[in-house]
């Protein structure tokens, strides 16, 4: 196998602010956008040509990676004119696979942190001569995704989309994300139009009995697309828990980028990332954090599983938990923000403005 889609297009709508002025797969995650974990592996299972189906801030993707030589790859980039769905990305750049009508094409959402074995997926799917294989994991409560259910060989059975009551939840089998299609089915999918693979291409190619093979792989997977998943995430990566060859540096409690200063008091755990150009001064306290390029984080402020934007200032002795701090935004000196909490790009909190406990 040697060519892939990757499905970067979504407008990140749940991660707001962070992809205000950036695309969702662009958001940095242990020092580097995430995307760049996502081609890494890909490049490392064999991967050698890639085509991104772009469509939000679509003209921020090949400014970074150029051509793809850096990371050993061949990078195409095709732009949708309008929102086309999964399904619609897909066909709206099969004219760039240079692949046999037989030949393996692998699929990935780019908002998906996984440690799946990509070429045991690539196996599966040759070994079964699927006409499309689909990466599974198993999910404790499956009511917010698609489930996959199999019968004994893996081959597919169904799909239900987001189950709500106890009798429709048949399996904890779920959608993860990632595809293996045989070339050839790339160009039944209707093109020009908006199509999703989950409710659409799926169903109709098990209603003409074309052959869907699921491989269950539960090592780590998450979903990005919440700001409290991405910022897990970016610490899982910094902690060594989800595998990526793009981390910069050594596994460990945190990761500090090189033009980035932290004081000698400071403590920084739980895989905190301290960005470029970044500051974290005297006597505070970041834990499972990312503190993106440019920010500052003043003496004593605490920050627990949080994401402070670029150039955004954190004040002295402010308590954050749970939070998301946009690009260029202010918090003063004293403020209490907990979890859920969404601080807008450019946006100015007064010194202890915001708070939760007394302030004595």
């Amino acid at each position: 196998m040697t060519e892939a889609i990757l499905l970067v297009g979504g407008k990140g709508t749940r991660l707001r602010p962070l992809t205000v002025h950036t695309p969702k797969p662009m958001v940095p995650a242990a020092g580097v956008p995430f995307l760049t974990h996502q081609l890494a592996r890909a490049r490392a299972a064999g991967v050698e040509h890639i085509v991104l189906a772009t469509s939000y801030l679509a003209e921020i993707f090949e400014p970074h990676f150029g051509d793809g030589s850096s990371l050993g790859l061949h990078l195409e980039y095709v732009t949708e004119d309008e929102p086309l769905g999964t399904g619609g990305a897909i066909r709206n750049v099969a004219s760039r696979l240079h692949s046999a009508p037989d030949d393996p094409v692998l699929i990935f959402n780019g908002d998906i942190l996984t440690g799946l074995d990509i070429r045991a997926l690539v196996r599966t799917h040759e070994a079964t001569a699927a006409d499309v294989s689909l990466h599974l994991t198993r999910v404790t409560d499956p009511r917010a995704y698609g489930l996959v259910p199999t019968d004994e060989t893996g081959r597919v059975t169904a799909f239900l989309e987001k189950p709500q009551t106890p009798e429709e939840i048949v399996t904890d089998q779920i959608n993860a994300g990632a595809y293996v299609f045989r070339r050839s089915v790339i160009d039944t999918i209707p093109a020009g139009r908006p199509v999703s693979v989950e409710r659409e291409t799926f169903p109709d190619l098990l209603s003409i009995g074309a052959h869907l093979q699921g491989l269950v792989d539960s090592t780590y997977w998450l979903d990005l697309g919440t700001p409290a998943a991405f910022v897990r995430g970016s610490a899982d990566l910094v902690l060594g828990r989800a595998p990526s060859p793009a981390v910069p540096g050594r596994c460990g409690d945190r990761l500090i980028l090189p033009s980035a200063r932290v004081a000698p008091d400071a403590k920084l755990t739980g895989g905190t990332v301290v960005g470029e150009g970044a500051y974290v001064a005297e006597g505070a306290r970041v834990s499972g954090s990312t503190i993106l390029a440019g920010a500052v984080v003043e003496p004593g402020a605490v920050i627990t599983d949080s994401l402070i934007g670029r150039r955004a200032r954190v004040g002295e002795r402010s308590i954050l938990t749970g939070a998301v701090i946009g690009d260029d935004a202010i918090i003063g000196a004293d403020n209490e923000l907990r979890e859920g909490v969404r601080v807008w790009c450019d946006a100015q909190i007064p010194a202890g403005a915001l708070r939760y406990s007394s302030d004595q």
